[in-house]
């Protein structure tokens, strides 16, 4: 017996035709969607200050009413995190399309997630909850289940407990599930989506995942006949190390070992995972806080040709008297010019400057007028990629842990009954798991320096303050070098903005790959900011691109 379950989103705003895509593509028993991120919360709640009555997805139900009819006819049922911060709200809106349309659709939707309560000072505080009440509203007989803020994985493993009628103990089974259910849950990123080997295959538009799901917990990750993209050992790796850490990945319903996770190519465009063990679930539930920081400026100063460092100085200095009473103030500069440029551009190099503080004012008219006034008073060649506005408000995120027990859990049926969903009857406290044994370290031979990213792939992600680079060999002579060469200490070398922060090595050696959690590079969180590449999706990348000495027998 199999259950075929089907992504159409990977977040708010991911491709708008993905659910006629998934729905008109092949065989599906479940669809979909994941919509809600760290960012999302925060500009939902934001929402929700100017009209109580919003605070959900809205794409999720203009793709709906195209939709709706053909997942209707199809037998086809949808599960999705849309209803954000308001899942009665949404769940109120898909019944009124449904009526509209003439559909006969039953629409059950999660409650119990909202704490902003308990939590004085939050735009938005909401607890990560299980899958058990999505199974509550399927095994009543609902067509669509709207959730506000669950796991990412519980999308799949609801669904897949009504299935195979699962009990909450049955922890090896939904550890599989939870492992599905993080492959599928970015969408085009588990078929050649943002893939560090993109040019195995045609990534021009990469299609949506599926899972063939099995009841022992196993699976085979696939995507329609036809679809562009691919799947292989590759992309499901990568995926399956997007935002994780090490060996135990914990969820309200159960911790997936990673560690025990198998992977084996199944066919074109099909990977089995199979082996995966589970263990209770912590006995505290996750609850993301959001709240308004501050207010934020920024401005890029352009600096062309010659004394660019001299020239960086000179504004920092003129602009200092400006600055003196703002709460937070970073300069980086970066040097993107080149010496004897064919081009403006490539001769130029940009200066970036970021304020924050308490007070709009003070980031501002007061520094957009200090800006300004150096158009004709600065170095040769002042200009700015855009002069700076008036200051935005700009959001934090933190995690916090509050015991099962403090977020009542209900399944709203389709029929207004509301079910208690009890919190896990085990838990287990998330001990270090010890350090596997590393492979024989290659025989000494000739070197070359070269990119890092000719052997290995790398994928990165940000969980609140702090980011993690996942990176794989794809083969074991390369795994056998990879283990002992990029220790934490090498990575810091190689990423010199972590060199003062903490940087913890997971080994996955059935992944053949490497896990590091860089801790606070990312401030206060995506929404704050903090530097280039706020959510470091690129700095995965940029580790690929570091040269270090590689053996000639692996390049």
């Amino acid at each position: 017996m199999t259950l075929r379950i089907g992504n159409a989103s990977g977040f708010y705003g991911d491709r708008f035709d993905a659910m006629r895509e998934m729905l008109t593509g092949g065989e599906l028993d479940v669809l979909t969607g994941d919509y809600l991120a760290e960012l999302t919360m925060l500009i939902l709640g934001r929402d929700r200050l100017k009209d109580p009555a919003a605070g959900y997805a809205r794409t999720f139900l203009r793709q709906l009413e195209e939709c709706l009819g053909l997942a209707h006819e199809r037998g086809v049922r949808i599960v999705t995190n849309a209803g954000g911060l308001n899942p009665a709200g949404l769940a109120d809106a898909v019944r009124r399309l449904a009526d509209r349309l003439g559909i006969p659709v039953r629409v059950a939707h999660v409650a119990g997630d909202d704490l902003t309560a308990a939590h004085p000072g939050s735009l938005a505080a909401h607890a990560y909850l299980g899958g058990f009440g999505i199974t509550q509203c399927l095994r009543a007989g609902a067509d669509v289940v709207v959730t506000g803020r669950v796991t990412d994985a519980a999308l799949v493993t609801g669904p897949a407990a009504a299935h195979f009628g699962w009990s909450e103990t049955e922890y090896d089974r939904l550890a599989g599930a939870v492992v599905a259910g993080h492959v599928l849950e970015c969408g085009a990123q588990a078929t050649g989506g943002n893939y560090a080997f993109f040019r195995d295959g045609d990534a021009r538009r990469p299609g949506f995942p599926l899972a063939e799901l099995h009841e022992d917990g196993g699976c085979v990750i696939t995507k329609h006949p036809g679809t562009g993209g691919f799947v292989d050992v590759g992309t499901v790796t990568a995926q399956l190390l997007y935002e994780t850490a090490g060996a135990r990945y914990a969820g309200p319903d159960v911790t997936a070992r990673l560690d025990t996770v198998r992977l084996s190519q199944d066919g074109p465009d099909r990977v089995r995972i199979e082996g995966v063990r589970g263990e209770a679930p912590p006995p505290t539930l996750k609850v993301g806080l959001n709240r308004l920081g501050g207010f934020r400026n920024e401005v890029v100063f352009v600096l062309t040709g010659l004394d660019i460092e001299a020239k960086a100085a000179l504004v920092r200095d003129q602009l200092e008297p400006a600055l003196g009473k703002v709460a937070d103030v970073r300069w980086e500069l970066a040097r993107t010019d080149r010496s004897d440029a064919p081009t403006e551009e490539t001769a130029s190099a940009l200066l970036r400057l970021v304020v924050r503080d308490p007070d709009q004012g003070a980031v501002g008219r007061a520094l957009s007028g200090a800006a300004v006034e150096l158009a004709l008073a600065s170095y040769p060649g002042f200009h700015v990629l855009a002069p700076p506005g008036k200051g935005s408000p700009y959001g934090v995120f933190e995690d916090v842990y509050v015991p099962h027990g403090s977020a009542d859990h209900v399944a709203v049926l389709h029929d207004g009954r509301r079910i208690p969903v009890p919190p896990a009857h085990d838990t287990a406290v998330l001990d270090a798991v010890p350090q596997p044994s590393l492979p024989q370290p290659p025989e000494p031979g000739p070197t070359r320096r070269a990119p890092l990213g000719l052997v290995a792939g790398a994928r990165s992600g940000d969980k609140g303050g702090n980011a993690n680079v996942g990176v794989w060999a794809r083969t074991d002579d390369a795994w056998r070098w990879l283990a002992h060469e990029l220790t934490a200490d090498r990575f810091r070398e190689l990423i010199p903005e972590s060199r003062e922060l903490t940087v913890v090595r997971h080994v996955l050696p059935n992944l053949r790959a490497l896990n590091f959690v860089v801790e606070g590079i990312l401030g206060a969180g995506v929404a704050a900011q903090h530097r280039f590449d706020p959510q470091a999706k690129a700095l995965g990348e940029w580790l690929r691109s570091r040269h270090l000495e590689i053996p000639e027998a692996l390049l």
